[in-house]
């Protein structure tokens, strides 16, 4: 149980400071070409959630993300034994869920830095972190989770 703990721990680590390293490195706006013009680290504020959706409501973040935490160590300590990938995703939420906490608790806005082009559809993906990563990770093996376990209790109906 611990080392899933860990994970989550590592995935608010990380977030942390990559966004700390923004923060103090790079000015607001500022981009850094890493595989121009694919990928880079752009400096940007959100005071929002995805897409600038619900901006300057840090008291309605507060509340759901203490609400989603709860549910992810509930969930965590009651169905995930035995499920690996359930437990998995679970941290990974769980760990973007906090490292965007944090930020909204400390800095009053989420810090966001990678900036990608999707060449082949020529689409700017919205600037995100590492918890917004580690939440999508999360939701895909969920997602993923839920499928499989789907199936295989079709199977032991059949």
């Amino acid at each position: 149980m611990f080392i899933y703990y860990g994970l989550a721990a590592l995935v608010i680590i990380l977030d942390q400071v990559t966004k700390w390293l923004v923060v103090k490195n790079m000015e607001i706006g500022e981009r850094i070409s890493v595989a121009d013009p694919y990928l880079g680290f752009l400096s940007h504020r959100n005071s929002g959630a995805a897409w600038g959706m619900l901006e300057g409501q840090m008291w309605f973040f507060y509340i759901v993300t203490v609400i989603v935490i709860a549910g992810i160590v509930y969930f965590f300590h009651k169905e995930a034994k035995g499920h690996p990938l359930f437990a998995l995703s679970l941290m990974f939420i769980l760990g973007g869920a906090i490292g965007n906490f944090i930020d909204r608790l400390v800095r009053k806005e989420v810090v966001d830095f990678v900036d990608v082009l999707i060449p082949v559809v020529n689409y700017e993906f919205p600037i995100f972190n590492v918890a917004d990563a580690a939440l999508t990770v999360g939701v895909i093996f969920l997602i993923i989770h839920i499928i499989m376990d789907e199936k295989k209790n079709k199977k032991k109906v059949s």
